[in-house]
C-alpha cells in the first residue's frame, strides 16, 4: 500500500490497464483537465504515447470513433475534459453506446469508458462546473461510477476498463484531485461494481454521500460526534449498478437519512436516493429524508455566489441536526 492523491491513483490505474491489455487505448482532451494535478498523468503519456490519440476539440466525432472502436474489439478510455463537454457528444454517448448490446440481442458489446471531470471547482462557471451524472443514470444501458477516494479511483477504472463490456460513465470530481489515501500499488485489487462501502459506522443517522461529498460527510460526522450524534457514512461508489441493500440496511439501523450529492435538487442523484428510501425503506424512517444538494440554478462564476450554492460539510451538519433533535 502507498499513499497517493486521487490523480496519482487514477494515473496508476490507467498504467495498469494499459499494461494488462493491449486493446486498451486512450483518447480525448486529456486527464486532469486544467487542474494543478494534471502532471500526474505525464508518466502515462510518456510510456504509452503510441496508444494515445489527441483528436481535435470535436466531442461528437471522437466519441463516435471510440464507440466504433469498442464495437470492433478495442477498449477505449475517452477523456472528455469536463462533464459539460459530454453534452456535445450526447447523441453518441446516450443514443448509440448504450443501445449496442440490447439492439443486437447481445451480438455487439461496447466496452468504452467516458471519463469526465465534474462539479464545482472554483471559478469554473457555466461550462466547467456541470455534474451530469443524474442524466446518465437516467439512460438505460450506461454504467455510472462515482469514486470518492483514491483507492476507488484506481480500482473502479481497472474494473470498468478491463472487466466490463458495458459503456461506462466515469465521474471524476475536480476538487477530489488532491485528496489523499492509501492505494494498492502492487497491481492487484479492483473495486467491484454495485458494492457500496460503509466509510464510518454510526447509530443515529445515515448519510449517503456521493463522490466529493464523501470526505465532506466524514468531516461532518467528526463534527457531529463531538455533539453526541453518531453518523454512519455510506459511499455507493457506483450508481449503475446500485447497491440498494447496503443503504437500506443502514437506514433500517439508524432510522434517519441525509443524502449528500453535488447535483441539482430536482431530478438529481439525491432525489433518486430519496425516492428509493420512500419506496423501499419507508417503514424504517423516523424522520423525513433530507437532501444536501445544489439549488436549481446554473453554476455562477462569482466566488461568493459559488460558495453560497455549494453543498458543504457544514450543510450536512445542519441537515443532520434538523432531524436529530
Amino acid at each position: 500500500m502507498k499513499e497517493m492523491n486521487f490523480a496519482e491513483a487514477l494515473a496508476q490505474g490507467l498504467v495498469e490497464c494499459l499494461e494488462s491489455d493491449d486493446r486498451v487505448v486512450l483518447m480525448g482532451a486529456g486527464f486532469g483537465g486544467l487542474t494543478p494535478y494534471r502532471s500526474a498523468y505525464g508518466p502515462v503519456r510518456a510510456r504509452f504515447s503510441d496508444r494515445i490519440s489527441d483528436p481535435p476539440i470535436a466531442e461528437l466525432g471522437y466519441c463516435g470513433i471510440a464507440i466504433g472502436a469498442a464495437m470492433t474489439g478495442l477498449r477505449p478510455i475517452v477523456a472528455m475534459g469536463t462533464g459539460a463537454f459530454s453534452f456535445e457528444a450526447f447523441p453518441q454517448i446516450a443514443n448509440e453506446a448504450p443501445q449496442a448490446y440490447y439492439g443486437t440481442r447481445g451480438q455487439v458489446t461496447c466496452p468504452v469508458v467516458f471519463h469526465m471531470m465534474t462539479g464545482i471547482r472554483g471559478a469554473g462557471a457555466l461550462q466547467h462546473s456541470t455534474s451530469p451524472q443524474a442524466m446518465f443514470w437516467n439512460t438505460p444501458g450506461l454504467q455510472v461510477v462515482v469514486p470518492g477516494s483514491p483507492a476507488d479511483a484506481r480500482g473502479l477504472m481497472k474494473t470498468v476498463a478491463l472487466r466490463s463490456d458495458n459503456p461506462t460513465i466515469y465521474i471524476d470530481h475536480q476538487r477530489l484531485q488532491g485528496a489523499t489515501g492509501m492505494v494498492d500499488d502492487t497491481g492487484a485489487g479492483e473495486t467491484p461494481l454495485g458494492v457500496a462501502e460503509v466509510k464510518r459506522e454510526g447509530t443515529d443517522v445515515t448519510v449517503v454521500a456521493v463522490s466529493v461529498m464523501v470526505p465532506r460527510a466524514l468531516e461532518a460526522a467528526e463534527t457531529l460526534a463531538k455533539e453526541g450524534i453518531s453518523v454512519e457514512v455510506v459511499d455507493p461508489r457506483t450508481l449503475v449498478p446500485l447497491d440498494k441493500d447496503t443503504i437500506l440496511k443502514s437506514v433500517a439501523k439508524t432510522g434517519k437519512a441525509v443524502i449528500a450529492d453535488e447535483t441539482q435538487l430536482s431530478c438529481g442523484v439525491a432525489a433518486e436516493f430519496a425516492a428509493i428510501l420512500a419506496d423501499e425503506g419507508f417503514a424504517s424512517l423516523k424522520a423525513p429524508v433530507k437532501r444536501v444538494a445544489i439549488p436549481n440554478v446554473p453554476i455562477p462564476y462569482h466566488e461568493a455566489e459559488e460558495i453560497y450554492i455549494t453543498p458543504t460539510a457544514e450543510r450536512i451538519v445542519e441537515a443532520v441536526k434538523s432531524i436529530c433533535k
